[in-house]
């Protein structure tokens, strides 16, 4: 069953057919995080996307390199070239050396990607500990001529390269020649640091010396220079989310196109926001939770998951404590569907089919559990159980997974009592203590097999 894969590229606003560069195998540099803080749902979801994309490639029998970068040094909090060092103002606050600070919070993303059956990357490189590389693309980048000094630090001259902003279709002129911008000693507002001078050497604590004095790498630099390091001049995709495309990876491909003459990555995909109230999830508007936040009140990660499911990864998807209780009553719903197939030893091509067209189809993660619930609910259809082991390659949902509740004492006996009055047909009795047992925090369901209890 060979179905071609098709994927959106932001670089040729289109869908196209995905043929990696070297036959079975593909090459992905996914944006990792800024380990400063914990990371929000809004940031988890753009990884959720990049995982459903390597299962994808994997399921259709490709093997898969995956980079994602951490960035421990060089992100300021404007996201471009002003304000304090991301890193550096969290160590300040907590009173910490950065790199213990970048440690801490490199773990907890691990813990959450999984408990969201994130698959890892086979490399997971440092900014901090590729200062090297760095250096020697900005000394690259310096020879053909592409930089300049200023008071703070070294630029990329952005009107050196003739496509400059192609990926965001930026209107390069309308934008030298409209409001007045702030831009310092910059020639050109879209012009971006590739290493920036240090304040008062020996303040900071991540601080290099180079060719242009002591300092640290600008925050684009770093995923050019590791991208070229592990994956090469070219790979195959680039993932990020979108509000990745204006700056942050318009400015790699700028750095690369100078370096090598060549747009390092055929596929560039983002993924869209989740939003709170209509607008992006943030600290201003609402919906910013962490994972554990979510957890602690009672909603299961893997719920987080199959909501993010339900929305395609280009289409903005709508965050609220409501849509997520919504979804996580459809996904224990699902869930105990599926824990009570039994193995026929076959599987449903018919079925199977239809979801890989699905998935395949430029990962239409929404339309794919429309054919599962499908399935599910088809009386004539035969092996439910394979199919959906199948499937769950890509949802990793644990569909199949029979959960290990852990039930109290005092439940326990409300549901031998139950069966007892079950067995006397006292009906009335039996329902109230169902109730009882529902207020404990489960839900029973009778089965020829005899009770199955499942947490609420």
């Amino acid at each position: 069953m060979i179905i071609p894969i098709k994927l959106y590229n932001t670089l040729k606003r289109t869908k196209q057919e995905f043929i990696p560069l070297k036959k079975s195998h593909v090459t992905i540099y996914t944006c990792g995080p800024t380990v400063y803080w914990y990371q929000h749902i809004g940031n988890l979801r753009s990884y959720i996307f990049a995982d459903v994309l390597k299962r994808t490639l994997l399921f259709n029998g490709y093997n898969v390199k995956q980079v994602i970068n951490i960035t421990d040094v060089g992100h300021l909090t404007s996201d471009a070239d002003e304000g304090e060092d991301k890193m550096e103002k969290a160590a300040s606050k907590e009173g910490k050396k950065a790199k213990d600070i970048a440690e801490f919070y490199f773990s907890k993303f691990l813990e959450d990607i999984h408990k969201l059956n994130i698959i890892e990357p086979e490399i997971w490189p440092k900014a901090s500990e590729h200062i090297k590389e760095q250096i020697t693309m900005i000394r690259e980048l310096e020879n053909k001529g592409y930089t300049y000094k200023t008071n703070d630090g070294i630029y990329f001259a952005t009107s050196k390269l003739k496509e400059y902003g192609k990926l965001a279709k930026l209107k390069i002129k309308g934008l030298k020649a409209g409001k007045r911008v702030d831009i310092g000693d910059k020639k050109n507002p879209t012009d971006f640091a590739l290493w920036k001078f240090s304040d008062s050497p020996g303040e900071r604590q991540q601080e290099w010396d180079s060719p242009w004095g002591i300092g640290f790498p600008g925050w684009h630099i770093e995923c050019s220079a590791m991208s070229r390091k592990y994956l090469g001049d070219i790979f195959d995709i680039h993932t990020g989310g979108e509000d990745h495309i204006s700056v942050h990876h318009t400015n790699e491909i700028a750095q690369s196109q100078g370096a090598t003459n060549k747009i390092p990555a055929r596929f560039w995909m983002h993924g869209s926001f989740l939003t709170f109230k209509g607008e992006k999830v943030s600290k201003s508007k609402g919906g910013l939770f962490t994972l554990s936040e979510l957890e602690e009140k009672k909603f299961l990660p893997l719920s987080y998951r199959y909501l993010i499911l339900t929305g395609h990864y280009r289409t903005q998807l709508e965050f609220s404590l409501e849509n997520l209780q919504n979804a996580q009553n459809t996904y224990e719903r699902l869930k105990n569907i599926c824990e009570e197939l039994e193995d026929d030893g076959k599987e449903n091509e018919k079925y199977l089919r239809e979801f890989t067209e699905s998935i395949n189809n430029d990962l239409n993660t929404p339309k794919a559990l429309q054919v599962l619930w499908k399935m599910l609910r088809d009386k004539k259809a035969f092996g439910k159980w394979r199919t959906v082991k199948k499937m769950d390659e890509i949802f990793a949902l644990n569909l199949l997974i029979k959960e290990h509740i852990k039930i109290p004492k005092e439940v326990e006996k409300l549901v031998q009592d139950r069966q007892e009055a079950r067995k006397n047909k006292n009906w009335k009795l039996a329902d109230e203590l169902r109730n009882k047992i529902e207020k404990k925090g489960f839900q029973i369901n009778d089965t020829d097999k005899g009770p199955i209890l499942k947490k609420l």
